[in-house]
């Protein structure tokens, strides 16, 4: 396969994987980016997710572009954010940002806004922006409790996983899924079928490229 056909995943992300390969499309490379996330100050969510996505897929490219086998390939990237108002919550790591994040969502609407950026063969880049509206429950402290027990929401923006246990905390849902766990599926393909990426190949059962 020429490089300009191949795809480079611009995360480490097990969950974005899982998403592509959802839709029939797996990556050639994977290339996680160890970029700065802190947000600027006065940076409002929606502009933090859409320049972290950018930054990440330059990182990618600029990696690529030292190796003859990936340069010139598509690159996609992606960052979720989750928010209430503009407060961003944490990609929770520690036990006390878990408890945190559940207690400031608990009984109330949030946000998550996906940025997802798809670099192309000729250094041109697309962005979508995906934002979606959430309502938890008022989880109970034995909700919380359990919930950080479960060791679920290491890693997660947010403090949770909405394709887990926390999907019984959502009361409502206004906007993309997938976008939520963490890759907008429907913009992520829309952008590959506009720049010419063979998206369908691996749909025929049995078919090798």
């Amino acid at each position: 396969m020429s490089a300009n056909h191949k795809l480079i995943l611009a995360s480490g992300s097990p969950r974005r994987l899982q998403l592509l390969s959802q839709i029939g499309i797996e990556p050639d490379h994977i290339l996680p980016t160890g970029i700065d996330e802190t947000p600027q100050r006065g940076e409002v969510p929606r502009n933090l997710a859409q320049r972290l996505a950018r930054q990440k897929a330059d990182a990618a490219r600029a990696t690529a572009e030292r190796d003859e086998d990936l340069k010139g390939a598509y690159i996609l990237a992606a960052d979720t954010i989750v928010c209430v108002g503009r407060r961003v919550l944490p990609q929770a790591e520690r036990l006390e940002e878990a408890e945190h994040c559940l207690a400031t969502l608990s009984g109330k609407g949030h946000r998550v806004y996906s940025a997802v950026v798809l670099m192309t063969p000729s250094g041109k880049q697309r962005l979508r922006l995906v934002e979606t509206r959430i309502k938890f429950k008022s989880l109970s402290a034995k909700d919380r409790e359990f919930y950080i027990g479960s060791g679920e929401w290491r890693g997660k923006a947010g403090g949770y996983a909405i394709q887990g246990i926390a999907g019984s905390f959502v009361q409502r849902l206004v906007g993309s899924y997938s976008s939520v766990v963490g890759l907008p599926l429907y913009e992520t393909m829309s952008l590959l079928v506009g720049e010419g990426f063979e998206v369908h190949r691996n749909w025929i059962v049995g078919r090798t490229v």
